[in-house]
């Protein structure tokens, strides 16, 4: 990301940056975002910004523009061409956002596919913890992930 230091200048400390051309953003729920950016921080790969809005409660992954990028899933919002985002300086939070993975100033971004392989890896650990979470309501045993165990029918 190489931004010049006059969009940094100001009280506001922030910068509402064009999406499409030097990087897009994948935008993914924080609980999500997160489990991912720790799998891909255990990388040999550098890695690229990731970008934290505590208010929203979501993460931004710095992508490689792709004009055709195409991403699906339940809550996950993809901003490439005639998107913005708004940004803080690299040195320093503002308020909402925080940068988890500052900018290195070489313009280093996430390898898609990566993402896409820590995000589903981040899946299947939070679909696993949600099937520990579940118990029987009877009788409150740990139930198989996404089955409830149910009373057997009184009429067998």
């Amino acid at each position: 990301m190489c931004i010049r230091d006059r969009q940094w200048h100001g009280e506001t400390g922030i910068a509402v940056l064009a999406c499409g051309r030097f990087w897009d953003v994948l935008s993914v729920p924080e609980e999500l975002g997160v489990l991912a950016l720790d799998s891909l921080l255990c990388t040999p790969q550098t890695p690229g910004p990731a970008l934290a809005d505590t208010v929203a409660r979501r993460i931004g992954f710095f992508l490689p523009p792709d004009p055709d990028g195409r991403w699906i899933g339940s809550d996950v919002r993809y901003l490439g061409r005639d998107a913005w985002i708004t940004v803080p300086a690299p040195h320093r939070a503002m308020g909402r956002l925080r940068w988890l993975v500052p900018p290195d100033g070489a313009g280093t971004l996430f390898v898609p596919a990566a993402v896409e392989l820590a995000l589903q890896q981040a899946l299947l650990t939070l679909a696993g913890q949600a099937g520990a979470r579940e118990r029987c309501p009877v009788c409150g045993t740990p139930a198989a992930a996404g089955a409830l165990l149910r009373p057997a029918d009184s009429r067998t």
